[in-house]
């Protein structure tokens, strides 16, 4: 059996640094640590975060009072967030430290710009992702839109004459953003439209390097957490690709994988992956299959 793991498999760079972040806060103690949301979309790493104290704040109306009074370390997650989380964070008297991925912090300031320039501003991207609802947080809400599928591509109506900014999350799928943006060119009557490729490299090499690997694999695993959007992406394409594609989070979920004829067997994970359950994975297969 050849077992192949995809050489971008893992954390990716902005995932990397925010998660060291974490930790270092964690590691000097000066004083309470919580993140905006989960540092990143892996369990594992959020529990072993929360056993060394750090808290996980869903929203700023999450603190207590007693939390606000004793301040503390917030660690603004690789995905960002809005403007007006960082004021308030401010005005509460909390430490920020920004782990935002630069590649989100680009998109950020692209949108602020265009918006304050006039432009109605298409986000193409999960409405629900973190990244979106921070994105969506610097620009005008009241001339922008977050398109994921065609059909909302084809029922989106900006103003006739009005001039069009479209941005992308940075982990959406790139043949899918492309297919989006052309049906939103076909509206003849949109005159100036700017497209910005803001999807990251490492998530289109990725998402490249997955294809190909399931194209020649006869089982293809994609190891992520359930909630992580650039994994359920990475797992669409391969399921094109190879029809025995399995979506895990760890070892333990490998036992319902048929074991019949299998030659070759690719391995590939989401951007908030760690390297030790990759590991775990790719032994599992060696030893068990």
């Amino acid at each position: 059996m050849n077992i192949t793991v995809a050489k971008s498999a893992g954390f990716c760079f902005g995932v990397k640094r925010a998660v060291n972040k974490v930790y270092e806060q964690a590691d000097i103690k000066k004083g309470p640590v919580y993140t905006y949301g989960p540092i990143i979309h892996n369990e594992e790493v959020v529990r072993d975060l929360e056993e060394k104290g750090v808290t996980v704040i869903e929203s700023l109306e999450d603190f207590t009072e007693t939390q606000i009074q004793d301040k503390g370390t917030v660690v603004i997650r690789s995905h960002g967030v809005a403007k007006s989380v960082y004021d308030r964070l401010g005005r509460l008297g909390f430490e920020i430290e920004d782990a935002t991925c630069p590649f989100v912090l680009k998109i950020h300031q692209i949108v602020e710009e265009f918006s304050k320039d006039g432009y109605e501003i298409v986000i193409i991207g999960s409405s629900s992702h973190p990244e979106v609802e921070g994105i969506r947080g610097w620009c005008d809400p009241r001339h922008t839109a977050v398109i994921e599928k065609p059909e909302e591509a084809a029922a989106f109506c900006p103003k006739e004459g009005q001039k069009l900014c479209i941005v992308a999350q940075t982990t959406f799928n790139y043949k899918k953003f492309q297919e989006l943006v052309e049906i939103i060119r076909e509206k003849g009557y949109i005159r100036n439209i700017r497209v910005l490729n803001t999807i990251c490299n490492a998530t289109e090499e990725r998402q490249n390097e997955a294809a190909s690997l399931a194209e020649t694999s006869d089982i293809m695993i994609v190891i992520g957490g359930r909630s992580s959007s650039n994994t359920q992406k990475l797992y669409e394409i391969c399921k094109e690709e190879c029809a025995n594609t399995y979506y895990i989070q760890t070892e333990a979920d490998l036992n319902l994988i048929s074991t019949s004829h299998i030659d070759n067997v690719g391995i590939t994970a989401g951007a908030s992956t760690p390297k030790k359950i990759i590991e775990e994975v790719q032994k599992y297969v060696r030893t068990e299959l």
